[in-house]
């Protein structure tokens, strides 16, 4: 669905300046307007040197909604002269988007060029996305994505390589505060608020600078003869008001509270995070992977089925979406908090890595390199590997570790789950190692 066609803007058939949201009525006309993304626009910045050249670059703006990726799209493409059109990824066809590079073809004949607006990227098809591929190499058009989801989790290489990523701040106290005084001006009144209200209603926001004008817009159309308190917007904004978090930190509380409860093997204060998490508009892809984390960093090889639960509610919310995905996420919440525990795996690797960086340049024994010629065979290159399927268990205890170095034990497996069988297998090999190394000794 294309958002912004020409023909729309030509007839006027938007609605007039007085009934649009105060949201829209507010939308910058200038790149100065732009609030909180002065890293972005202000001077020798990315965009600031785009239109000082007078030409654009596909870009991929990633960030929080309601900081400005969709104005500072449209404001770009006036202000070096070019065409826009915008389309929703929720809801663009192939055809449409074939449609529009086809018109941008026949422009570009003409001398002028198009930036295509892809809004919310990272919930288009892949196909949808992949026909910007051809059109984005031979310059039909200058792509602009938008997106609140990592692109590298969710856009294709090809996209995320033919386009620079400019990631947009979510606002904060400083820029709401200049967006409520812009709206204060405008409507030429002034919100009456208490100290504690002002700084639950930035709270709420959320950093989301359209969604804090839609509740100022509703708290301007009824006055108030005192200066409204956290409970007059309660109760005129119909939502629940978030105690004000001076740190901004509460996402980080409830995520850190979350993994804390999944650790300590309790399910009910695990939902009950999650739970939270989810209510307070939280992307559940964000939880389920912490929770693959999780799988992997306190589960592990005590259950090692867990990973694969995991990645399966994952699925399964790529899927079927939420509401339906939200048992899934449950399934899985249950799943890794149930789980017998383990942090071996996480210790191990720490180990290794300490080990490796350490030692950057040693190099592995000849014995285990493979010999593709001559001169590999007559330097000795795999002469002594043997075979562990030719062994008894399929086990022969060689010693796999640069000479220099020696062997190192990383993995030490708990007795708990699944590790009491892997801890079992794993002290036999160890002893079998000794009984060799002993021998080879002597």
């Amino acid at each position: 669905m294309n958002l912004f066609t020409d023909d729309e803007l030509a007839s006027g058939s938007s609605p007039t300046i007085e009934a649009r949201p105060l949201a829209e009525r507010l939308r910058p006309t200038a790149i100065e307007e732009v609030v909180g993304q002065e890293h972005l626009t202000g001077a020798d910045a990315p965009l600031a040197r785009m239109i000082g050249a007078g030409r654009l670059a596909s870009m991929i703006f990633w960030g929080p909604p309601g900081t400005g990726k969709t104005t500072l799209s449209r404001l770009l493409a006036d202000l070096v002269g070019m065409r826009f059109v915008a389309f929703s990824g929720t809801h663009v066809t192939v055809a449409e988007l074939k449609a529009a590079y086809a018109e941008a073809r026949r422009q570009l004949g003409e001398g002028k060029r198009t930036v295509l607006f892809l809004d919310e990227s990272h919930r288009a098809a892949r196909n949808i996305t992949e026909t910007l591929l051809p059109v984005m190499e031979d310059g039909t058009i200058i792509a602009i994505l938008a997106t609140t989801e990592a692109p590298s989790f969710t856009l294709a290489k090809g996209i995320t390589s033919r386009a620079r990523v400019l990631t947009l701040n979510s606002l904060d106290a400083d820029g709401l505060a200049k967006l409520l005084a812009r709206a204060e001006d405008h409507v030429g009144a002034r919100l009456a608020l208490t100290e504690e209200a002002r700084a639950a209603l930035f709270e709420q926001a959320g950093g989301d600078g359209r969604y804090f004008l839609n509740m100022v817009e509703d708290l301007l159309d009824a006055p108030a003869e005192e200066p409204l308190n956290p409970d007059d917007l309660r109760r005129i904004l119909s939502r629940r008001i978030a105690n004000y978090d001076r740190q901004g930190d509460g996402h980080y509380e409830l995520a850190s509270a979350f993994q804390k409860s999944i650790r300590g093997s309790d399910p009910d204060a695990a939902l009950y995070y999650g739970a939270r998490l989810v209510q307070a508009g939280e992307d559940p892809r964000f939880i389920l992977r912490r929770l693959l984390v999780m799988a992997s960093e306190e589960v592990a090889m005590a259950d090692p089925t867990i990973l694969g639960v995991v990645t399966a509610a994952l699925d399964a919310f790529q899927h079927v979406g939420m509401p339906e995905a939200k048992y899934a996420l449950a399934q899985a919440i249950v799943a890794v908090a149930t789980a017998p525990k383990s942090n071996a795996v996480y210790l191990a690797w720490k180990k290794a890595m300490a080990l490796a960086e350490a030692t950057p340049n040693m190099r592995p024994p000849r014995r285990i390199l493979n010999a593709p010629t001559t001169l590999h065979r007559s330097l000795g290159f795999k002469q002594e590997y043997e075979y562990s399927h030719d062994w008894p268990n399929a086990f022969s205890a060689q010693n796999y570790w640069p000479d220099e170095l020696g062997r190192h034990q990383f993995y030490a497996p708990n007795a708990r789950g699944f590790e009491v069988t892997i801890k079992r297998r794993v002290d036999h090999w160890n002893g079998l190692r000794e009984e060799r190394d002993s021998v080879e000794g002597d």
